[in-house]
Formats: structure tokens, sequence, C-alpha cells
């Protein structure tokens, strides 16, 4: 039993003390994860992957004794975690009373054909992925592990309780399958 899978149990437990104990173990793979998550927003974002990480975590512990069953699901939980916290600070500054979607423009950097907004493309995906987790449950478990917590097929195979070619299937379906939805959406 690795140590953070150990102290994972005493969180569990209710040890008081193990919660400060984890922090130091993952706290590089968390800010890993979160600086990954972050490279892929807009540019005019103003949150750090430090603050990502440190409201990740609050959510994380926040409800007493939390469950994680093993390291690969803490890590899942707190990918979950990230992500939610991007889709809500992504709907906030969409919110009429922020601004409602404008966006600050540097004339000098201003091209004409620029894509659509970070935000509004995160929004898409959201979108997109909780529809095909009501349709394909296991499928949008897949997708969150790969994109969102960054494991490979076997990775999320063996987090999941399948095959790695059953892996790698739903990996490959969900992917056209949300590539559709986001497509018709936005042609809607």
């Amino acid at each position: 039993m690795s140590e953070v899978t150990r102290i994972l149990n005493a969180i569990e437990e209710g040890d008081p003390r193990a919660a400060e104990e984890l922090l130091p173990l993952v706290y590089s793979a968390l800010r890993q994860l979160a600086a990954s998550r972050m490279a892929k927003e807009s540019a005019d974002h103003t949150l750090q992957p430090t603050a990502l990480v440190h409201e990740a975590w609050l959510r994380l512990v926040e409800k007493p004794n939390p469950t994680f069953q093993n390291r690969a699901h803490f890590f899942a939980a707190a990918a979950e975690a990230m992500r939610r916290i991007l889709i809500d600070r992504a709907r906030r500054r969409k919110a009429v009373r922020h601004g409602g979607g404008q966006e600050r423009v540097d004339f000098a950097k201003v091209d004409l054909a620029a894509p659509e907004s970070g935000q509004d493309q995160l929004l898409a995906v959201n979108e997109a992925l909780d529809r095909l987790e009501a349709a394909h449950p296991l499928e949008a478990q897949v997708v969150k592990l790969r994109y969102f917590v960054g494991m490979t097929n076997d990775e999320a195979a063996d987090t999941l309780g399948i095959a790695p070619r059953t892996a790698k299937y739903y990996w490959t379906h969900a992917r056209a399958w949300l590539y559709r939805e986001i497509q018709q959406g936005n042609r809607d």
C-alpha cells in the first residue's frame, strides 16, 4: 500500500491530521494537473494554477471524512473538482452582472478571424460532456480520466475496472460523439 493510499484511508477513518500529511505528498502532482488545465484556458483568465489547486483541495476535503478508494480515485476527484471550478468561473464571467461576456481587447493584437473565446469553448465542452454522461456514463468517466486527469487508456481501464481495449473503444467513441455534439451546438 502506498503512502498516499494509507493516508487516504486515514482520512476516511476521520484522522484530523491525515489531510495535512496528504497535501505535501500530492501537491506537486496537483499543481502539474492544474497547470495543464490552465494552459488550455483563454489568455484573459486571472486564476493561477496554485489558486486552482488550493480551491480544488478545499472542495476535496471540505466534507467530513471524504472517501477515496485509492490514489487514482483521488486524482480523478481532484481533476473533476478543477473542471467544475473552471466551469463555474466561466459561467460567472459570462453573467450579465460581470460584463456579460465582454472581453478586454488589446487593439495591437486584434485578429478579426479569431476563434470563439476559450470560455465559450469550455462551456460547450462541459455541456456536451454532461449530455455524454447522461447517455453513456462509463464513456464519460473515461473522458474525464483521460482528458482531465491525464491518464492513459490502461490507467483509466484499471481505475474503472474494465479492459484496456474497452477503454480505448470508449475513448474513441466518446471523442467522436463529443465532436459531433459540439459541432451541432456551434451550428445552432
